[in-house]
């Protein structure tokens, strides 16, 4: 059998850029962008966020829109039937229920962004507190959270309207006084778990201040949590909000909000219908569109779920 003769001109050599060799196959993202990506593709969550963004449209320009002021009584055109004047139609004072309807979604989303705001801000920094610090503090502070909360929150309602006045703030301030709880026992929770992290201890040795190991990397580190709670809390908000209204707690004259309405268009139920069937219709698609926001952001920055 004849050998092959193989020479060094019969073999080329392979070359290769380093650089090249080292590049992964995939686009390399952050967390924050890649909980975006995976956002977007919720088209439920997608939904909400347009639901919202109409219903805040509407809340600031539905009253322009409508023609007529939602103040404005006619006793010649009580309860009349949604039409091309009317579209929401009136109620039994001759009012716009489409401007009324769109003035009340002013005072409902504002008391809930409100109270979920200042929600967001005493329970983060309470429970981050509680949770970084441990021992005694933490003790001490989650002890004066159960006590708040095993608070009658109808009793606190109603001491407030006596000494404050029946008003938004009132609601607000009701809301509050235990509504940070449910956000402050996931941050601590969260916290508890961050404090014994490698880069929190680096930052420790290097000599950062708790101020600073808090603010710059523990709370931040706790934002997906946090978002998911918040989107969660303004619902809540909103439903408190009509839930008090209901029982004649709510706003005062000539204010309305949608839970307000409900009220008072309960007595006239079985002869016009349309009455509650509006505020109570948007009560129900912003809390459906907060609660799928939740749901999206939920499994948006869930680690487990990233590519």
């Amino acid at each position: 059998m004849e050998k092959l003769q193989l020479s060094n001109e019969d073999f080329q050599p392979l070359h290769i850029d380093q650089t090249e060799s080292e590049k992964i196959a995939g686009e390399s993202t952050s967390y924050w962008k890649d909980a975006w990506r995976r956002f977007r593709k919720n088209k439920l969550a997608i939904a909400g966020i347009v639901i919202l963004l109409l219903l805040g449209f509407m809340a600031i320009f539905g009253e322009s829109i409508s023609g007529h002021n939602y103040r404005d009584t006619d006793l010649m055109s009580t309860n009349l039937e949604p039409s091309s004047e009317h579209w929401f139609g009136t109620d039994n004072l001759g009012r716009d229920i489409f401007a009324r309807t769109w003035d009340g979604a002013k005072i409902s989303l504002f008391i809930g962004l409100m109270a979920a705001f200042l929600d967001l801000i005493i329970g983060v920094i309470w429970g981050a507190i509680a949770g970084y610090f441990g021992g005694k503090v933490d003790e001490y502070m989650m002890r004066i959270a159960d006590i708040l909360y095993g608070l009658p929150y109808l009793l606190v309602v109603i001491l407030l309207m006596v000494v404050m006045g029946q008003g938004i703030w009132t609601m607000i301030i009701a809301m509050v006084i235990t509504g940070w709880i449910n956000m402050a026992r996931i941050v601590r929770g969260q916290v508890l778990q961050l404090r014994s992290e490698e880069y929190v201890l680096a930052s420790r040795s290097l000599g950062a201040s708790n101020m600073r190991l808090l603010f710059k990397h523990l709370i931040p580190n706790t934002l997906g949590p946090i978002l998911v709670t918040l989107t969660l809390t303004v619902p809540n908000a909103i439903f408190t909000e009509a839930f008090l209204s209901f029982l004649g707690l709510g706003v005062p004259a000539p204010h309305s909000s949608w839970g307000v309405m409900t009220s008072e268009a309960l007595s006239a139920l079985k002869h016009y219908p349309y009455q509650l069937f509006f505020p109570a219709f948007f009560i129900c698609l912003t809390m459906l569109a907060f609660n799928v926001i939740g749901d999206g952001l939920r499994d948006a920055l869930d680690p487990k779920e990233r590519k």
